[in-house]
């Protein structure tokens, strides 16, 4: 076996804890690898990030492909220091942030398609939830495409949902208009360190055939569980005071307690106030 299908085997067994079988003839295994083995980066060197190679890496992500080829995805660089920290502040939790030269926002434009129909005399019928749905996925489409970029030339990238939790301060130091929103944002720099590989559900869960299929689910998600305790154990109970001490603390229950409360119940009414229609 060649020494990038090993890489790829070892990769995907670490993540999803089964063995994949990788043909070692299969042209493209480097960037498989690449995405085998991908680490979350969550410290960076004091190093900037060249202008040319930033532009370079939203060209290759904006590249990606697009619903009917409306092209409603944009992104935002944000480089000034004192707006960074701005963004930074409002997610302590996060003190990487602080670190990371560039912080970018992945935008959903809704804005440009009716633009378009208006100049072109055209009526514009489909303002309802459809223009919000694929303005959101083809950002996330850019996204996704924007990290394979970046880690291709060695840079790190860690992507950033909070931001929603502080979408309507984010929005305005960006100075966003109406039908833009931030699905998603991101710290991006040089690797301080190589960052961990994060194991994954197993494709018995995720991955079906012909029909949808979830009866073995709770098998499988208490294995999972006990997999990756032993790969990545949390560090801490979430809301210990409220739920007490776990005798095991698995992913399951983490995510359980992390949704025992009410998460973001404002950005419906965010969404709207920016000018999309959700019906």
């Amino acid at each position: 076996m060649s020494d990038l299908a090993q890489v790829i085997r070892n990769a995907l067994s670490e993540r999803f804890g089964e063995s994949i079988d990788v043909d070692p003839d299969l042209s493209g295994l480097d960037e498989l690898a690449r995405l085998a083995a991908r680490r979350v980066c969550r410290h960076y060197e004091a190093r900037e990030v060249p202008v040319d190679t930033l532009r370079l890496l939203c060209a290759c992500a904006l590249s990606a492909p697009s619903k009917s080829d409306l092209q409603q995805a944009d992104i935002l660089i944000v480089r000034d220091a004192q707006r960074r920290a701005a963004i930074a502040d409002l997610m302590p939790q996060m003190p990487w942030l602080h670190e990371a030269p560039v912080f970018l926002l992945f935008l959903a434009n809704g804005r440009r398609t009716p633009f378009i129909a208006e100049q072109r005399g055209k009526p514009f019928p489909n303002d309802h939830l459809d223009l919000f749905f694929n303005a959101t996925v083809d950002a996330a489409i850019v996204l996704a495409t924007f990290v394979r970029a970046a880690e291709a030339v060695g840079l790190g990238c860690c992507p950033i949902s909070v931001i929603r939790d502080h979408i309507a301060v984010v929005s305005e130091l960006v100075g966003l208009p109406a039908k833009v929103i931030p699905i998603a944002g991101m710290a991006l720099g040089w690797p301080a360190e190589e960052g961990a590989l994060s194991p994954r559900l197993p494709l018995a869960v995720t991955v079906h055939e012909e029909r949808f299929d979830d009866s073995g689910l709770s098998r499988e998600i208490e294995a999972y569980d006990r997999r990756r305790a032993g790969l990545k154990p949390y560090r801490r109970q979430r809301d210990p005071a409220r739920f007490g001490e776990a005798g095991f603390y698995g992913w399951s229950e983490d995510k359980a307690r992390q949704y025992a409360v009410p998460q973001r119940a404002d950005f419906g009414a965010f969404v709207r106030r920016q000018g999309f229609r959700l019906d």
